[in-house]
């Protein structure tokens, strides 16, 4: 039984044989092309960003800007933002992240005056602007800046 299988039709290919002649089709350059690199065994591995030599297109455009390195990710989040919190809960920045009003690893963030302010909160977050201290505190709440 076992000695009936063979492979389904068309699923063998012969091997190619180049450089063995004109009349084989692939003969001469061996179905390489012509001159240049690319004819070579190796000319193949180059980057594809390879330019042959030529000065490569990321040094001959001009470069724009400036990238501060310094920079602090700040997340922002507004005050109308944290009607879902109940009065006189603490909101923290692992209570925003529960609730999905922050996403990923920020390292700071600031609360925003935009919106109307819960009743008696506490607030414990970075950064807090002006607008959203009056607000938070004209509310009966506290605003606690941590670090």
């Amino acid at each position: 039984m076992l000695n009936q299988l063979t492979p389904n039709k068309g699923a063998n290919h012969r091997k190619k044989r180049v450089g063995r002649g004109p009349g084989s089709g692939v003969g001469k350059t061996s179905g390489r092309g012509v001159k240049g690199q690319g004819h070579r065994s190796a000319g193949r591995e180059t980057p594809l960003w390879f330019e042959g030599g030529q000065m490569p297109l990321v040094r001959r455009i001009p470069k724009r800007g400036f990238k501060n390195i310094n920079t602090k990710d700040v997340t922002v989040i507004n005050v109308g933002h944290l009607d879902g919190f109940a009065e006189g809960s603490t909101v923290d920045v692992a209570g925003l992240k529960e609730r999905g009003l922050i996403r990923g690893t920020a390292a700071l963030v600031k609360l925003l005056g935009e919106g109307e302010a819960p009743k008696g909160l506490t607030v414990r977050l970075n950064r807090v602007s002006a607008g959203a201290r009056t607000k938070i505190e004209a509310a009966g709440g506290t605003v606690e800046l941590i670090d």
